[in-house]
């Protein structure tokens, strides 16, 4: 990493922020280290941690990766590397990479993701959903396995 501390503005050990929308808290950023770029507008972050909340502040969910990146500018936080997003409701999605456009409330991927809820399981190349995750398209290739209960006769 020294190439990128040294072209850093800052470097920020322990990196509290919180994220707001329309001057409503709508997530927590916490990470182990900040290289501050671009004139203090983009952050190369590490060991990320984000807790999302509704616009009411109750919990919807987390989000964990090596690495992330937050434009201030366009509001767009990326995760990379082993990102684990949990939600309230159980579910978790794994992804290499996966963006949270702030503006948009949209979450989404490019590239592999599985979700999983006890022993059910989807996965597929790509997906957008809101923050929520109550509408959810997979892009490409989706597939899975999920139980279903039948009524019986």
């Amino acid at each position: 990493m020294p190439a990128i501390a040294d072209s850093a503005d800052q470097v920020l050990q322990g990196v509290h922020y919180l994220m707001s929308s329309g001057g409503i808290q709508r997530a927590e950023l916490r990470a182990d280290t900040a290289y501050v770029l671009d004139d203090q507008t983009r952050f190369d972050l590490r060991n990320t941690n984000v807790t999302f909340t509704t616009e009411t502040g109750a919990p919807q969910g987390t989000m964990q990766a090596r690495r992330g990146m937050y434009n201030l500018r366009s509001q767009v936080l990326e995760g990379r590397g082993d990102v684990v997003v949990k939600l309230v409701d159980g579910r978790t999605l794994r992804s290499p990479h996966v963006k949270y456009n702030q503006l948009a409330h949209l979450i989404s991927s490019d590239t592999s993701y599985t979700m999983t809820r006890g022993t059910d399981s989807q996965s597929g190349i790509g997906f957008s959903s809101n923050e929520s995750f109550t509408r959810f398209t997979c892009l490409r290739n989706c597939g899975g396995n999920m139980s279903l209960l039948l009524p019986s006769k």
